[in-house]
């Protein structure tokens, strides 16, 4: 997979439909660094995600039984291949202690061929 030429200034954009992305980044978020920890470690371990970055202290702010609200939370970052999706998601809920937890995944669309490769051989279910 390689990472298309940028637009010249004024270069119309073409006009053909996305390919899907094979490789997502999934986010979620805990009230702790030692939560995200373990989150990120089971999903490594069940092979759901090739790798996990825990980032934090981040401020979150939202708004929650009609509150508004501004928590310390943690932020678990998992790269991972689109196939895994639905399975990743389904086990952040499953053993997320919150009541609605944030499951949010953004395509890859380029990167370094090599990790990319990387990443489908760990995410990769056993399978394919």
């Amino acid at each position: 997979m390689s990472i298309p030429e940028p637009l010249q200034p004024g270069a119309a954009v073409p006009n053909e439909p996305a390919l899907p992305s094979a490789y997502c980044q999934v986010t979620t978020t805990t009230d702790s660094e030692d939560t995200a920890l373990r989150l990120a470690r089971d999903i490594v371990e069940t092979g759901l995600g090739a790798s996990a970055q825990v980032v934090g202290p981040i401020s979150s702010v939202y708004r929650w039984a009609g509150l508004i609200q501004v928590t310390q939370e943690w932020q678990c970052v998992v790269k991972t291949v689109m196939s895994r999706l639905t399975d990743l998601t389904d086990h952040i809920e499953a053993i997320h202690d919150r009541e609605v937890p944030e499951v949010v995944a953004t395509p890859i669309i380029g990167g370094n061929e090599d990790y990319l490769n990387w990443v489908s051989a760990q995410a990769a279910p056993e399978d394919l």
